[in-house]
C-alpha cells in the first residue's frame, strides 16, 4: 500500500558515491515538516549559507572610512595648532610692544629728571628701578668734551687749526688730504670769494654757504671732506653747541691727546680720577673738580706747561648732554638731549630719540 506524498517540499541531497561501487544509487531523504508553520524543520549540523564574496569590499570600505577620520583628525589638530601658534605669536608681539612703550616711558622719564635746572650728575636718583625689570640711567656729561667744529676754525687761530688738524690726523687722514680739507672748509664758511691755496670757492656746481655750520652733518656739504666723512663714527667727536674749549670734565682720553704738553700716563691717572668708581663719565660718583688750578695738579702741569692751554680748557662747559635710557624686560629706548641749562626752562638745541 502506497503512502501518500507528503505536503511540504522534500529536500534531496546528493550522497557521495560509494567508492567500491562503480555508481551509488540515488537516495532522497525526506524531512519531516515542523510542527507548527510551513517551514520544514532544519536537520542537526544544519548552517545558513553565508555569502563570502562580501567580506573583502565591507573591510575595503570601513578602512577607507577610517582613514578618512585619521585625515580629518590630522587637518583639524593642524590648524587648531596653527591657530594657537598665531595667538601666541599676536601675544607676543603685543607684550613687545607695550614693552618697548614703557621703555620709552621710563627714558622720557629720566630725561625729565635730567633736565631739570636743579639736577646735576651729583643728584641722587639718576638710576632707579622702579620694579622688575623697569628703570632708567641718566647720564650727564658735558658737551665740551667734544671738538666745536665752528670754534676750531673761527679766526684761523693757529693754535685750534693744529689741533684741528692733529684730530684728523688721529682719524688717519694723510697729510695732503688734511691740508685740501682744512682751506676747503675755511672757504665754505668765510665770507668771500677767495680761494685758498688747498680750497674751492664758488662754481657751476658747488655754492659755498659762506657762514658757519649750522650742523655737525652740514660737513657733508663742503667740498674735500671724503676722506673724513667716509669713516665710520666720524661725527662722534664733534659738536657746535659747546662754548668752544675742550671741557677737561668731560673730554674722551683722545680729544685730551690734542693738548699741548699732556703725558700719556697722566691722561689716563686724570680720566681714572674725574670717572670715579665705576669707571663711566657723567655718573654720580664722578670726582668733582673746583677749579682750573686743580685741573692743573691732577694733569701733573707745571705753570709754563699749562699756561700754554691758556684758552684751549674750561671747566665744566654750559652745555649738557643729557642721554637717559629706560628699559623694560628686555627692551630698552634711548633719549639724547643737548640743552643749556638756567635757572629758568633749559633750552634744548639738539633732540635725538
Amino acid at each position: 500500500m502506497m503512502n501518500a506524498a507528503p505536503s511540504n517540499a522534500v529536500y534531496r541531497r546528493r550522497m557521495s558515491p560509494d567508492p567500491s561501487s562503480a555508481r551509488a544509487p540515488r537516495t532522497e531523504h525526506r524531512l519531516p515538516a515542523c510542527e507548527a508553520g510551513g517551514h520544514p524543520a532544519r536537520p542537526a549540523g544544519w548552517k545558513p549559507a553565508i555569502h563570502t564574496g562580501w567580506k573583502p569590499v565591507l573591510r575595503a570600505t570601513r578602512a577607507s572610512a577610517l582613514l578618512l577620520v585619521l585625515w580629518a583628525l590630522i587637518l583639524l589638530s593642524g590648524a587648531v595648532f596653527a591657530y594657537a601658534k598665531w595667538i601666541q605669536a599676536d601675544l607676543l608681539l603685543h607684550g613687545e610692544a607695550n614693552r618697548d612703550q614703557e621703555a620709552r616711558a621710563m627714558a622720557h622719564s629720566g630725561l625729565a629728571l635730567g633736565l631739570h635746572p636743579l639736577v646735576s650728575r651729583e643728584t641722587p636718583g639718576l638710576e632707579e628701578e622702579l620694579g622688575a625689570d623697569l628703570g632708567f640711567r641718566v647720564r650727564i656729561i658735558g658737551e665740551g668734551g667734544r671738538l666745536n667744529i665752528n670754534w676750531l676754525i673761527t679766526g684761523e687761530d693757529p693754535a685750534k687749526l693744529t689741533l684741528f688738524k692733529l684730530w684728523l690726523e688721529q682719524r688717519g687722514v694723510e697729510y695732503q688730504d688734511r691740508e685740501v680739507l682744512v682751506d676747503s672748509l675755511l672757504d665754505y664758511v668765510d665770507g668771500d670769494d677767495v680761494k685758498r691755496l688747498n680750497g674751492i670757492e664758488d662754481d657751476e656746481d658747488y655754492h659755498p654757504a659762506n657762514r658757519a655750520l649750522q650742523s655737525v652733518e652740514e660737513l657733508e656739504e663742503v667740498a674735500n671732506t671724503g676722506p673724513l666723512i667716509s669713516q665710520p663714527g666720524w661725527k662722534d667727536d664733534l659738536t657746535i653747541y659747546s662754548q668752544g674749549p675742550i671741557d677737561v670734565t668731560a673730554a674722551t682720553a683722545e680729544i685730551m691727546r690734542l693738548l699741548p704738553g699732556l703725558a700719556e700716563p697722566n691722561i689716563q691717572r686724570f680720566i681714572t680720577v674725574r670717572q670715579g668708581r665705576d669707571a663711566v663719565d657723567g655718573t654720580i660718583d664722578d670726582f668733582q673738580f673746583k677749579n682750573l688750578k686743580e685741573v692743573q695738579s691732577y694733569l701733573g702741569l707745571g705753570d709754563a706747561q699749562f699756561k700754554a692751554l691758556g684758552g684751549l680748557i674750561v671747566l665744566k662747559d654750559q652745555f649738557t648732554r643729557i642721554i637717559s635710557e629706560g628699559h623694560s624686560g628686555k627692551a630698552t629706548r634711548q633719549v639724547e638731549v643737548v640743552a643749556r641749562k638756567g635757572a629758568n626752562n633749559p633750552q634744548i638745541v639738539l633732540w635725538k630719540e
